[in-house]
């Protein structure tokens, strides 16, 4: 029985700064990522939000439908929103270009009628919660739980976009008690303003995520700890593993592709999940590593991981 995977966040061009100065477009954005990543697990997903219709805005769309991911969201005539990237020692960091562009270029009515009439997982995050976009993101969540819908969030901050990162993280903490599936970083953690932020930690920072939920939320909860490896709770089961050794070419789209392989796991076997916390997230780690030895996002597909 396969769950429907929708999608609501950015898609844009990172631009990776090249040494000689030049810069290399590639496609991205964390949901647009995310949604590849799954799509390419297996999994049944669409895309929410507008493409634009400029060349950029075409070139999204097809590699998103190449991946099998249904682009539902429609077009518009507004441009691409861009990311410079710049990469030190394969880590990058990001200056983006997102005012008037076509993937905020919706409503929340016009989102929910996109979505299936049987519930499914809605996931959102990254750029989509930076204030006042949130509450745009945050309407459409709070109407999906309502209909029944499992949310999913990747916090993926990115504080260089926000002009009030006080107000960004409070955005995000607002968000949780919607949430009923979340990912979140190490970076991600110590922005939010947790202490002790390890792998040791990661049992401690899940019950304190739980606590600013409440009860009922935020049933599964993976922490990502870049080289360090990964922590993942699944109702209540839970599971560590550490970064396979790889050739690493940058980490782009690293945690987008070990996230769109989880949900990619639970929406293709609704059942059981708990059961299966240690391959779920082993399984993810390897994408994600292998995702690593590829300029840019370029997740694998399901039979590459299994063949690794």
């Amino acid at each position: 029985m396969h769950t429907h995977l929708a999608v609501l966040g950015e898609a844009l061009m990172d631009c990776i700064a090249q040494p000689d100065g030049r810069l290399l477009p590639l496609m991205g954005g964390s949901p647009y990522n995310m949604a590849r990543a799954a799509a390419r697990r297996g999994a049944t997903v669409s895309y929410l939000n507008p493409l634009s219709s400029d060349s950029f805005g075409q070139q999204l769309g097809g590699l998103l439908r190449a991946d099998g991911v249904a682009t539902v969201g429609g077009g518009s005539a507004k441009p691409t929103s861009l990311a410079v990237v710049q990469l030190r020692d394969g880590q990058p960091s990001y200056g983006f270009y997102r005012e008037g562009i076509a993937d905020r270029d919706y409503t929340p009515a016009s989102v929910l009628a996109l979505l299936p009439s049987k519930p499914g997982v809605l996931h959102t995050g990254s750029l989509l919660l930076v204030p006042p976009e949130h509450d745009k993101a945050v309407a459409v969540l709070q109407a999906a739980r309502e209909r029944g819908w499992t949310i999913s969030v990747d916090v993926n901050l990115r504080v260089k976009l926000a002009t009030d990162v006080a107000a960004y993280v409070q955005a995000v903490l607002g968000v949780l008690p919607w949430v009923d599936w979340l990912k979140a970083s190490d970076e991600d953690l110590e922005v939010l303003g947790f202490a002790g932020v390890a792998m040791g930690d990661a049992q401690r920072l899940v019950a304190q995520l739980r606590g600013l939920a409440g009860p009922g939320r935020l049933s599964r909860v993976a922490l990502t700890f870049g080289a360090e490896g990964a922590y993942l709770d699944v109702d209540g089961q839970t599971a560590q593993a550490v970064a396979p050794r790889v050739a690493v070419v940058d980490t782009v789209g690293a945690g987008d592709t070990f996230w769109g392989n989880c949900l990619g796991d639970w929406c293709e076997q609704a059942h059981g999940a708990p059961q299966r916390v240690t391959d779920t997230l082993q399984l993810a780690m390897k994408a994600a590593a292998i995702n690593c030895t590829r300029a840019g996002c370029e997740p694998p597909t399901w039979a590459e991981v299994q063949a690794r």
